[in-house]
């Protein structure tokens, strides 16, 4: 009786619970049949024997500007893909191309025209090969300056730092600099203590002047030093 029971309720799982409505939630740069169809969910798949794992690789693969994706089954015919898009938070040039990136170094693609202007120019990073929708690379390889990056972007982005940030720059990749309200060098030093960094560099701005202009010096990560120009 018991594997009868278990036959008849797979039977009517598989014949009356269909597809039948697919809804999509949090997509701002992509449509909702976009994301439908890049997760290859489909009106008559089964609702409980579809792979939701397998839908959400899917749209996280083909779609660069999603971050995240929720698949949730409701009885007895709906399906909820719930989206978390990146935003493109900063840009760098390879050859005569500029590519836009996330806050994780996520390559988002080629920048449209005139859609650097809100974003934060990074130089002193020779890109290696870009890839769509992949963490970016550098041209030595170097996975620690690309950590440091995103890293550094993080934080910008975290404490609402973005539009007063002018310019990343790596020409010293032991010591990178941002330049900010384009009166300020921001001097970093190591990625040890980033947090803190920042942190500190928020308290030595709410202390100066409308009028200064200098560099903030926190990489030694114990005292922010204010030297004006």
């Amino acid at each position: 009786m018991f594997a009868v029971a278990i036959v008849a309720a797979i039977f009517v799982m598989s014949v009356f619970f269909r597809v039948s409505d697919i809804q999509v939630k949090g997509n701002v740069h992509y449509t909702a049949e976009e994301i439908i169809r890049a997760s290859a969910i489909e009106e008559g798949d089964n609702l409980f024997f579809f792979d939701r794992i397998a839908a959400t690789s899917r749209a996280l693969s083909k779609l660069p500007y999603i971050e995240d994706v929720a698949v949730e089954r409701r009885l007895p015919n709906k399906v909820i893909i719930t989206v978390e898009e990146s935003s493109a938070l900063a840009y760098l040039e390879l050859g005569e191309e500029q590519w836009t990136l996330d806050h994780r170094c996520k390559v988002l693609g080629k920048a449209a025209e005139g859609e650097t202007d809100a974003l934060i120019p990074v130089v002193g990073i020779k890109p290696g090969t870009l890839m769509i929708g992949e963490q970016m690379e550098t041209e030595d390889q170097d996975r620690e300056q690309v950590e440091y990056l995103a890293a550094i972007l993080d934080q910008i982005e975290a404490r609402g730092l973005t539009e007063n940030v002018d310019q990343i720059d790596f020409s010293n990749p032991k010591s990178p600099e941002f330049r900010y309200l384009e009166r300020y060098t921001v001097v970093l030093g190591t990625e040890s203590q980033l947090e803190h960094k920042f942190g500190m560099f928020v308290t030595v701005l709410e202390k100066l002047k409308a009028g200064d202009v200098g560099v903030i010096d926190v990489s030694d990560g114990v005292t922010a030093h204010f030297s004006p120009n």
